[in-house]
Parts: C-alpha cells; sequence; structure tokens
C-alpha cells in the first residue's frame, strides 16, 4: 500500500511539473483555437436572410416611410419677356425660348389615390412637374393645388399600388424627440438624416405668413424641401421646408411645417381647391410698455390693435383702435402670429368670441369673421 501511495505521488508531482514547464515555454498548446464549426452557434443558420437590428438603429422607421417620400423635378420654359411684343419682333424677329429651367425637390405621399403634399416653392410657377418614386417608377404630377401663406401644395399621380406614409401627430412632439429627415439633397438621390426635435413653435421667421415650424438638427438640405419629417415609428411629423445657412448647407438648424397644418391644407384643398381661413380686418401690433402708455392698456400680454378696417368684421363687432386682443374663440393670443393663426383657424360666417382689454377693463366681443382672400398665384 505505501509503494502505491509513493508511485502515485511521484505521477502527480511528475504531471504537475511538466504542466508548469509546458505552460512557461509553450502556452499555446494549452490555448488551442477551437475547430470552425464550434462557432456555428453563433452565426445566423445557413441561408437565413432575417437580420436583427443593432440597438438604437433607427432602419425600421427609415424602411417604413422611404418608400412613400419621392422626388419632383419641377421644370419651366425660359421664356423671353419681350418675345410677343411687336416692335421687339419687328427689330429682332422671333426669338426661340431658351433652355428650360429644372428645379428638384421631394414630396411625400400621403394617400392611396396618389396626393402628394410637398412645398408651393418646390413646384411654383413650373410647366411640368415630374415625380419619381424609390421603386424606380415615374409619373407626371397634376397640381391639385397650392396655398403659398403655408408654403404648401398639392400634387396627384395616376399611379397604382402607391406606397404610403402614415401620418402622426406633430402635438405630442416633445423636445429632445428623435426624427429622421427623408429626402432628395442636392439631388444625390433618396436620403436619409437623422437628428432631435431642437425647439417646438418657430414663428416670426420671416418665411411664411402662418409660421409654426418644427425645428430639427437632422441635416437637410437643398433638395429636401418637401420631404418627409418622421419619428421612429416611421410616422409623418412635418414637411421638411427651409434651412438656415450662411454657406448654402445644414448648419443643424432646419424648419419643417407639422403635419397637424400640413393635413388641414391637404383636406381644404382636396375638398374645396382652396384653404378657407378667417379673417376680421385689424391692423395688430405687438404690445410694448410704449403702446400700453400711449392707449392706457394695464395688460401685460396680448395684441394691441392699431388700426380697424371701416365696416369690416371687427370694426361691426365694436373693436376699437388701442384695444389689446387676449384671447380668440378660447385661445390665448401672446403676439401678432398667434393672434393671425388664431383667426384664421376660424370658420367665416360663424360667430366667435374674442376677449379684449380696454382702458384696464375686460370686456368680450363676437365677432363674425369674414373669410381671408387667397393671394394669386406666381406664374
Amino acid at each position: 500500500m505505501r509503494k502505491t501511495w509513493l508511485l502515485f505521488s511521484q505521477t502527480v508531482t511528475v504531471l504537475l511539473a511538466a504542466y508548469f514547464v509546458v505552460a512557461s515555454l509553450k502556452p499555446e498548446w494549452l490555448h488551442r483555437r477551437p475547430a470552425l464549426g464550434a462557432v456555428a452557434v453563433l452565426e445566423a443558420p445557413s441561408g437565413s436572410s432575417a437580420k436583427v437590428a443593432a440597438p438604437g438603429s433607427l432602419s425600421a422607421a427609415a424602411k417604413a416611410a422611404s418608400g412613400a417620400v419621392v422626388s419632383i423635378t419641377a421644370s419651366k420654359s425660359a421664356r423671353n419677356a419681350n418675345a410677343q411684343d411687336p416692335w421687339f419682333r419687328f427689330f429682332f424677329g422671333d426669338q426661340a425660348d431658351g433652355e428650360p429651367q429644372v428645379g428638384l425637390g421631394s414630396g411625400v405621399i400621403v394617400s392611396p389615390q396618389g396626393y402628394i403634399l410637398t412645398n408651393n416653392h418646390v413646384i411654383e410657377g413650373a410647366d411640368n412637374v415630374e415625380v419619381s418614386l424609390n421603386d424606380q417608377r415615374k409619373a407626371r404630377a397634376r397640381i391639385i393645388g397650392v396655398d403659398p401663406e403655408t408654403d404648401l401644395a398639392v400634387l396627384k399621380i395616376e399611379l397604382d399600388r402607391l406606397p404610403v406614409i402614415v401620418l402622426g401627430n406633430s402635438d405630442e412632439l416633445d423636445i429632445g424627440d428623435q426624427v429622421l429627415a427623408i429626402g432628395n439633397p442636392f439631388g444625390v438621390g433618396q436620403t436619409v438624416t437623422s437628428g432631435i426635435v431642437s425647439a417646438l413653435g418657430r414663428n416670426q421667421l420671416g418665411i411664411n405668413v402662418f409660421e409654426n415650424f418644427i425645428q430639427t438638427d437632422a441635416a437637410i438640405n437643398p433638395g429636401n424641401s418637401g420631404g418627409a419629417l418622421v419619428d421612429i415609428q416611421g410616422r409623418l411629423m412635418g414637411i421638411n421646408t427651409a434651412i438656415y445657412s450662411r454657406s448654402g448647407g445644414s448648419m443643424g438648424i432646419g424648419f419643417a411645417i407639422p403635419v397637424s397644418t400640413a393635413r388641414q391644407v391637404l383636406d381644404g384643398i382636396v375638398r374645396e381647391g382652396i384653404v378657407t381661413r378667417g379673417w376680421i380686418g385689424v391692423e395688430p401690433q405687438e404690445l410694448n410698455p410704449e403702446l400700453a402708455e400711449t392707449f392706457g392698456v394695464r395688460s401685460k400680454s396680448g395684441v394691441v390693435i392699431t388700426g380697424v378696417l371701416q365696416n369690416g368684421p371687427a370694426a361691426q363687432a365694436g373693436i376699437r383702435p388701442g384695444d389689446v386682443i387676449t384671447s380668440v374663440a378660447g385661445q390665448p393670443v401672446k403676439n401678432v402670429t398667434e393672434l393671425l393663426s388664431a383667426v384664421a383657424a376660424l370658420k367665416p360666417g360663424v360667430p366667435s368670441k374674442v376677449v379684449v382689454q380696454r382702458r384696464g377693463s375686460e370686456m368680450q366681443v363676437n365677432i363674425i369673421p369674414g373669410q381671408r382672400q387667397q393671394p394669386k398665384r406666381l406664374r
């Protein structure tokens, strides 16, 4: 028994010594790489085309929305302004038109019937508008209507099996929400950029008459106009419209028209051919301490009325110069932009309550708004 134990002890000692020698001189012998087949369990099954998006990837949103975003080519003939003048033709003969002018932009398919939302400035004055889909199909578009005051336009194409974007609720957006901008910048082809909502309710930018922009740092460049601003579910939140830039390229400040505004314009143009807005016939101005002192106004918020159109809706309701409007149809107004938007939302011919301050006392008047005149379309 003792001999057996000694033999076992010596064997173990020799094996341990051999292990330490190999570990010191040839450690790779102890850490051999597994056979190639051993890692098969970590790889996708053979022949599988399924791909799992990486954490934080926005590919699902891009795929959901990109099919409904189209490229728009708007062209108009370069006409000589004097070509029809008889004296010009007498001296210079018939002058042929020059090369057509071509502009590029983007648009969003919003209905299976082929209606497309884009910017008015993309197609303004165009003689021919062609739409290119992401699936390589092309079609000539018909201009259904335009709304220059919001810089929106509605087109229509006649194609079947159209991809349609899902309209979201832009009123639910918060600053910091992730968004994607999809369009055709510089005519290079469809491009997707990402960013966040930087601000909401941007106005007084001098871009449109009615301004309530979503500001984003997602890169928007020339050619993106009319394209889609979508959330991380791929739902349409806005129509990309403008950028702030000193160089002509993106500087991280882009503006989009909220889908809430775009939906109203779309419905109005498709149903009636125009967008109907209210009008009361006043000349408003931002309330400041000087004006408040001049008119004896105690209110610190609201819009002071400096002029009233004779026999207009406001005059007939009893509003006078010096009155401060603080609320329209239950909606508080703090500046001229908010007053303009609130009045525009009124239905012509339907009485609406307006709260005004006059010489320190508050009063309520009923105004029957008229219809705001449509600006003439430039050709």
